[in-house]
């Protein structure tokens, strides 16, 4: 394959981009050890030592650095690489070494992720943001199976946070809180609900 580029990302890397839509990262002594050099040929052999020697390492110590932080789906991890220039060849070895020790654990994350929130955000807003971290949707509803969310417990707190009173409450402000309510998930059925159940709950 042909080096169709070279550039700097900073003063010690350069990203590096050939004919065949491969792109990765080296620091300038890489670029001189395996004489990688912009409208020079990238041999496979040369390549593949490439992936082996540097950018699988590089890949999974990259993973594990961004899981010290917290913790994350595969979705994600696999999002952060790619922002990082990291090929799918050293992408799918990180993420396979980390699967295989159970550092992600999507089924895990989206159980933690549900007990964590399931007080705060509604079904709807939880289900949302775990599809969006890469989670399946059969999957997803099966741990809230599990896991039910209380929602109409989460829209009574709000509704004391207001100082909404059945009966007093102006019909404007009313219509402001549940339309509030209804920006975070909660269906206008379990809104209104709850305010004619309010404050006898």
């Amino acid at each position: 394959m042909e080096i169709v580029a070279i550039v700097p990302l900073d003063k010690r890397r350069s990203r590096v981009l050939t004919d065949e839509e491969l792109t990765f990262v080296l620091y300038r002594g890489e670029l001189r050890k395996y004489e990688v050099e912009e409208g020079g040929q990238l041999p496979s052999s040369v390549y593949d030592q490439i992936l082996r020697e540097v950018l699988f390492k590089r890949a999974k110590e990259r993973c594990l650095y961004l899981l010290k932080a917290r913790d994350r789906t595969e979705q994600e991890i696999r999002r952060k690489l790619r922002e990082g220039f990291y090929p799918e060849a050293a992408i799918d070895y990180a993420v396979g070494f980390l699967k295989e020790y159970r550092f992600v654990d999507d089924e895990n994350y989206g159980r933690n992720y549900i007990r964590v929130y399931g007080s705060r955000k509604s079904r709807k807003q939880i289900e949302f943001e775990l599809r969006d971290k890469g989670l399946d949707r059969e999957d997803i509803g099966r741990l809230l199976e599990e896991q039910p969310v209380d929602e109409r417990e989460q829209i009574l707190k709000h509704l004391r946070k207001k100082g909404y009173e059945k009966g007093v409450t102006p019909p404007k402000e009313r219509a402001r809180i549940a339309a509030s309510l209804a920006r975070k998930g909660f269906s206008f059925d379990e809104i209104y609900g709850a305010m004619e159940e309010y404050p006898d709950s």
